[in-house]
């Protein structure tokens, strides 16, 4: 009986386990995402409508938005473990969270590069800031491709 008991502990701090590191993905990744939202905000409110372009604001605006949604996505899987603890399913848990996660990172890709596009702006022409902003994603994904 005690070999039963054993392994269910064992079964359920392994649970334990894999809950928290979901939940500390998530809590990290909310983090960076509202830093960088803080960052941007304090760009749009400090900056005065003379200082940035119009295509640069409108640039700020769509950052901003893309943010909020990574923001949003990030949090979901916190949300969802407390809307639907305790439930027995943690594979379906695992996989929604993922789900979260992945489409968090495509909006917050996304900032990233706006956030750089604004950056090169102010010191190069728009189209070849939005061209060089493009430069590190590009070679992220042929490393990543490279991996292989």
């Amino acid at each position: 009986m005690d070999d039963v008991n054993g392994y269910e502990k064992r079964k359920e701090d392994h649970l334990i386990r894999d809950y928290d590191t979901v939940l500390r993905e998530s809590a990290l990744l909310t983090t960076f995402a509202g830093i960088l939202f803080g960052f941007l905000l304090n760009i749009s409110i400090n900056a005065a409508r003379n200082e940035l372009e119009y295509d640069d604001r409108i640039a700020l605006v769509v950052a901003l938005f893309s943010i909020t949604i990574a923001i949003s996505l990030f949090v979901m899987p916190v949300i969802y473990h407390h809307i639907q603890y305790p439930y027995g399913d943690f594979e379906k848990f695992k996989r929604r969270s993922h789900r979260f996660v992945i489409f968090g990172l495509i909006p917050a890709g996304f900032t990233l590069y706006l956030g750089l596009e604004l950056a090169l702006s102010s010191v190069t022409g728009a189209i070849l800031a939005y061209l060089l902003a493009a430069i590190p994603f590009v070679l992220v994904y042929i490393f990543f491709r490279m991996r292989k």
